[in-house]
């Protein structure tokens, strides 16, 4: 909490476990001179020497090892060696940290962070565990923007940000910061609605939903909201369910942005083509069972003109198929890839509102799920899974 500069000075640190292991990163980062004694260290700490970043001896803690040094941790098991090694500090007045028993050491390690440049840490008296719930709490609304750290304007321009699958915790740090300081916010049907919530009174929002089948913004006026308000010297935030680039015409904003001259910042969300199945149990990819994994708008039919996918190509391929805006037509995919040559009984799994707390689960294969997805009233937003992954059970939620 003193600001010790460690670079190039000599640290030991007594002790190769766990506990001098979660300690000995913050000290390479700093740029210390890191010695470690211990009799046997873990496979990480073994790693970190393998590397260069520090040296091991393999040996037990002696009288004399703190020699030459600046600062000292003790962190071995044995409440003896601990206390020798801070009588051996205290006597050649050399700091030393006792991980054992806090108090009975010359200096406690607080719960640090490193934030935008900033090093945050908390002390609690050696309390650790209430150090960094302090700490976990501080950087997390530092990363949100509840708490800020920099008062100056914002410089105006856009951010092109993914929201996520709709879970508002499931948005990137980064994504949250920049919308907590957002003048405007243009925002999809499918961006997280309590992240609009949390903006204050004085934020505008414009609704630049595209309903299935029926009102939806043109895609235009979209770009022309953000040229336009970025012009008027605003910081606009794009937020968008998923992510921008995945079928989410994120890379059409950006050239328009940049034919304005107005500058972008690129923000990517979790995508719901991997994010939504995993919710639901099941992993898009698994070790011996599918070495691929596709993701297939669902917007046009096979059979449109419009349609740039190779279907008989995809119903070759054995491993899983991710498929996005394709309920209306479930039909037409399910025939195609089984007249490709899929087989009929290929696992197949629709999950609507995937994230959400009202998320819906149905469960059949390539033959009936069309017809599953009619009885029970599937509606978007849903994801299709088809593929051997999509029958994986394991974890899944009993949400049917």
């Amino acid at each position: 909490m003193v600001g010790l500069d460690l670079n190039g000075r000599r640290v030991v640190v007594v002790g190769g476990g766990t506990v001098a292991q979660r300690r000995l990163g913050l000290l390479i980062a700093s740029g210390a001179d890191v010695h470690v004694i211990s009799r046997e260290v873990t496979p990480a700490v073994e790693g970190m020497a393998t590397s260069g970043q520090l040296t091991v001896e393999l040996r037990a803690y002696a009288d004399g090892d703190l020699e030459g040094a600046w600062y000292a941790m003790a962190c071995t098991d044995e409440p003896e060696t601990n206390a020798a090694v801070v009588a051996e500090a205290t006597r050649r007045r050399v700091f030393c940290v006792r991980a054992d028993t806090a108090r009975l050491g010359t200096a406690v390690t607080p719960a640090t962070a490193r934030y935008d440049g900033m090093t945050l840490g908390v002390l609690a008296g050696g309390q650790h565990r209430r150090s960094a719930a302090v700490r976990n709490a501080l950087l997390e609304a530092l990363q949100s923007g509840v708490v800020t750290d920099d008062s100056a304007p914002v410089t105006p321009g856009v951010a092109l940000v993914g929201g996520g699958p709709g879970d508002p915790d499931l948005i990137t740090v980064r994504g949250r910061r920049l919308l907590a300081r957002a003048n405007l916010v243009v925002a999809d049907r499918l961006a997280p609605p309590e992240l609009l919530a949390e903006l204050g009174p004085d934020v505008e929002v414009i609704d630049a939903a595209k309903i299935p089948y029926g009102r939806a913004m043109a895609q235009e006026h979209i770009n022309a909201a953000l040229i336009e308000g970025a012009k008027a010297g605003k910081f606009v935030v794009r937020l968008k369910g998923g992510d921008n680039y995945v079928f989410g015409r994120g890379y059409e904003e950006l050239e328009a942005c940049v034919d304005a001259g107005i500058p972008v910042t690129v923000v990517p969300g979790v995508t719901s083509a991997i994010s939504v199945p995993a919710l639901a149990g099941i992993p898009v990819t698994h070790r011996g069972v599918t070495h691929e994994f596709v993701v297939v708008s669902g917007h046009v039919a096979p059979d449109h003109p419009d349609s740039l996918v190779d279907w008989p190509a995809l119903a070759k391929l054995r491993g899983t198929i991710v498929l996005l805006m394709a309920v209306e037509r479930i039909e037409k995919f399910a025939d195609a890839l089984m007249s490709g040559g899929r087989a009929a009984d290929t696992p197949a799994t629709v999950i609507q509102e995937g994230s959400l707390r009202t998320q819906r689960v149905l469960r059949a294969d390539l033959s009936t799920i069309a017809e599953r997805v009619r009885a029970e009233g599937i509606r978007p937003p849903a994801i299709i899974v088809i593929g051997p992954t999509a029958g994986f059970t394991a974890g899944a939620p009993d949400l049917e």
